[in-house]
């Protein structure tokens, strides 16, 4: 009975030194994350590609060669164009603070019956105005920052560069690497933690596979059917609505405020944009009910939206960019273990019915 009382001390000091390791660790933990996030994603492509007769070496740098491929093409394509309309959007504020001081305030004031001096909305239009010409100003300042500190610029390129090279490496080797955490399991527990672990990854793959896929076609969805309506900033507002369709509705919501704000701002009350803007978010939102969210993820993750919301915000508060990323994994397993521990407090006598027999307590 103390044996079995000080393992489990020992248990618990060790889990509590790894964690306390990776709160230290946590400034340079961001590269390897993200490449065991890529080695992950791109796993299954490569065991498909060796059913297919093709080397493992082979797999893993035609996969490879294509997550380059698609991160040139976005860093030389969507990146630019994302850029446009963010330095367009900035020159556009004024004109919009006008426009809501000149059309929107007053039209609410209109139906509420508020004061005219409830607004001050020339306060920020005047400091905003007053930094507009400064852009090139904060550029140089960006970049004499950048550059003061030769060793953090170093230190950021080469966390850069060191994704592709943990990416790489834990791709070829990742069915290795599984196979020998499997051989130190303990061997009566062995089939139970294999299938708790098949459970975890059923419902992380679920999210990262096809939550992300998910809201890349919502992205591309939202962004070409704004643009087909004539929207300016309808690249900008698509990518926004598409990455915050993580949290389902969100994006829905987000995407269709914005892009009817931005409608207002450039085509007044014309009917016809308004009509096409919600014609395109419920056209996707259709696309992601019905089609997307049941072929790519299922109903396997599970995971409430405010469960979502708190794992990316705690992530962040505690361990900055490398929590974001580890946060909905964890949550996701956190999910699927809290889910076995409440079938086991299912059958526990804590939770069963007493005798009909003995008197029940007050």
């Amino acid at each position: 009975m103390t044996i079995t009382h000080n393992n489990r001390w020992l248990w618990l000091v060790a889990l509590l030194l790894i964690g306390w390791l990776i709160y230290q660790l946590s400034p340079i933990l961001s590269p390897f994350l993200v490449g065991i996030l890529l080695a992950y994603l791109g796993d299954p492509l490569v065991d498909r590609l060796e059913r297919w007769k093709l080397s493992r070496t082979w797999g893993v740098i035609l996969v490879f060669s294509l997550f380059t491929l698609l991160c040139l093409l976005l860093l030389l394509v969507l990146v630019p164009m994302l850029g446009k309309q963010l330095m367009h959007l900035y020159q556009l504020a004024p004109q919009g603070l006008d426009w809501l001081q000149l059309t929107a305030l007053p039209w609410v004031q209109g139906q509420f019956g508020l004061d005219e001096e409830f607004w001050r909305v020339d306060q920020l239009k005047s400091a905003f105005s007053a930094n507009l010409g400064s852009t090139k100003d904060v550029v140089a300042v960006i970049l004499s920052q950048a550059t003061a500190s030769s060793i953090a610029l170093l230190a950021w390129l080469a966390n850069l560069l060191l994704v592709p090279v943990v990416c790489f490496y834990l791709l070829r080797d990742w069915d290795l690497i599984m196979a020998k955490l499997r051989t130190l399991l303990p061997r009566r527990r062995e089939v139970a933690v294999m299938a708790l672990m098949r459970e975890c990854h059923e419902v992380i793959g679920a999210f990262l596979r096809g939550q992300l896929l998910v809201m890349l076609a919502l992205a591309v969805v939202y962004s070409a059917g704004l643009m087909l309506v004539g929207v300016e900033l309808g690249l900008l507002i698509g990518v926004l609505a598409g990455l915050a369709s993580i949290v389902p509705y969100m994006g829905f919501v987000v995407g269709i405020g914005a892009a009817v704000i931005a409608v207002l701002f450039q085509f007044g009350l014309e009917l016809y944009p308004l009509l096409g803007v919600v014609a395109v978010f419920t056209a996707g939102q259709m696309l992601e009910g019905m089609l997307l969210t049941p072929l790519l993820v299922g109903d396997r993750i599970g995971l409430h939206p405010v469960a979502v919301i708190f794992a990316v915000l705690a992530g962040g508060q505690l361990f900055g960019f490398t929590g974001v990323l580890l946060a909905l994994p964890v949550a996701a397993v956190i999910m699927v273990l809290l889910r076995h521990v409440h079938d086991l407090y299912k059958l526990s006598d804590l939770y069963a019915e007493p005798p009909v027999d003995s008197p029940r307590q007050p």
